[in-house]
């Protein structure tokens, strides 16, 4: 495993960052097709044997099960000094005027109910799940550093948003004196690569860490185009973010894999690790050879041939992923 910086911190991260989303109660939740604890429990244990130490999950996967068993897991088997854990907010979590956004009594609240069910101090990295248009930027960002000052997050980032907010918010803190966002976890991958308009040259200059999620575009880019797994059959969010056109660009991965000889994911996860502005693909685990792809990816260096070929077909998306 190699391990960077993330964004212009001194936090050391591996290059694959394991996402929780796939971990927690099926019947808790919109993920019938999570894994349980005991299920949960060996796919944990393999990334930590194999080097990754940054985890990521959210208060709003599986209704909180998903840290509750992500917390569970990594105090038996894991030096809390040793790993990452990422978590998020911004989702509902109950009904009531209250229960979602980013106002000041939801990040107080919410950063304590995630510690609690990650059995933790602190997180190492505490994120707005979203932009909240209905909360001033300026209270969230305030909250978000009384929320690292109190030593319950280490550093702070954000997820996907159009980058004029984005900039705004990291302009916002810089004249307040407040904690700056360290990293932005967007959606980009072969299929979807809007934001390299705007949002990662943003990043770029500001020193952001950029950690991508769905990588492997909720698995597309690992299979042939017209299979289907438990988990896309009921997705009716990722159903939207993907066009026909893309077919191409999915057998060109698959082009590429068999030439070399080796898993589909490790090429589009090889082509994701080579772009400089990224520390670490976020990659959902639900079986060993996902992790395993995962893994061996860090070490496949695509040739600008294969780089070309695999970029040539794609054609501009509609936004998609702020909601």
């Amino acid at each position: 495993m190699e391990y960077v910086r993330l964004g212009s911190t001194g936090l050391q991260v591996s290059r694959v960052c394991l996402g929780c989303m796939s971990f927690g109660q099926p019947d808790q939740g919109t993920h019938p097709w999570s894994l349980n604890e005991e299920q949960s429990r060996p796919l944990i244990r393999q990334a930590l044997d194999s080097g990754i130490n940054f985890f990521d999950t959210a208060n709003v996967y599986s209704a909180g099960s998903s840290e509750e068993i992500t917390g569970k897991v990594l105090g038996e088997l894991a030096d809390r000094d040793e790993v990452v854990i990422a978590t998020k907010l911004n989702g509902r979590m109950r009904p009531g005027p209250n229960g979602a956004g980013l106002s000041r009594k939801a990040v107080m609240t919410e950063i304590d109910h995630s510690l609690r069910r990650l059995g933790t101090d602190y997180v190492d990295l505490y994120q707005i799940h979203r932009w909240d248009p209905n909360t001033p930027v300026e209270e969230t960002l305030e909250a978000l550093n009384d929320v690292v000052r109190a030593g319950k997050a280490r550093y702070i980032g954000a997820s996907s948003m159009w980058a004029w907010q984005f900039a705004k918010a990291l302009h916002t803190a810089e004249l307040a004196g407040w904690t700056r966002f360290a990293t932005m976890q967007n959606h980009y991958n072969l299929l979807y690569r809007e934001e390299e308009r705007e949002m990662l040259p943003l990043c770029a200059d500001e020193g952001i860490g950029v950690i991508p999620w769905s990588p492997l575009a909720r698995g597309r880019l690992t299979r042939d185009w017209d299979a289907s797994t438990a988990r896309s059959e009921t997705d009716e969010f990722g159903r939207s973010l993907y066009l026909d056109s893309d077919r191409e660009i999915v057998e060109r991965v698959a082009g590429v894999a068999q030439a070399r000889g080796i898993p589909r994911a490790q090429v589009a996860l090889a082509w994701l690790l080579a772009k400089p502005v990224v520390s670490a693909p976020i990659v959902g685990a639900t079986k060993p050879e996902h992790l395993a792809d995962a893994v061996a990816a860090v070490d496949v260096t695509l040739s600008e041939d294969e780089i070309a070929q695999l970029e040539k077909p794609y054609a501009p998306h509609r936004v998609a992923g702020f909601a």
